[in-house]
């Protein structure tokens, strides 16, 4: 499998941090059952300077660029119009 770091930035709008509390405990559901797939290494918030969560960082590992893109195009923090911006790189985890 491919391993991928994944940078999501939230829209900026007014309602950005509300949407992303509403929609955190099914998108946190999703990266459970991807956990449990073995396909997510690590992965947490963005935050800004007042501690505010701004974005998303994860590891994940999928068969191919096309089997991410169809599991993000179904995460709830796409859905429900959490992230905007997103960078997807390929990486490669050290093992230590």
């Amino acid at each position: 499998m491919k391993q991928y770091i994944v940078k999501a930035l939230d829209f900026t709008d007014d309602k950005a941090l509300e949407r992303r509390m509403q929609a955190r405990p099914a998108h946190l559901e999703n990266v459970k059952d991807l956990k449990s797939q073995g396909r997510y290494f690590i992965g947490g918030a963005l935050l800004n300077d007042h501690g505010q969560m701004i974005g998303s960082t994860m590891i994940v590992q999928f068969e191919t660029p096309e089997s991410l893109q169809e599991w993000l195009q179904n995460d709830p923090y796409i859905l429900n119009k959490v992230w905007d911006q997103m960078e997807i790189k390929p990486f490669k985890v050290a093992e230590v």
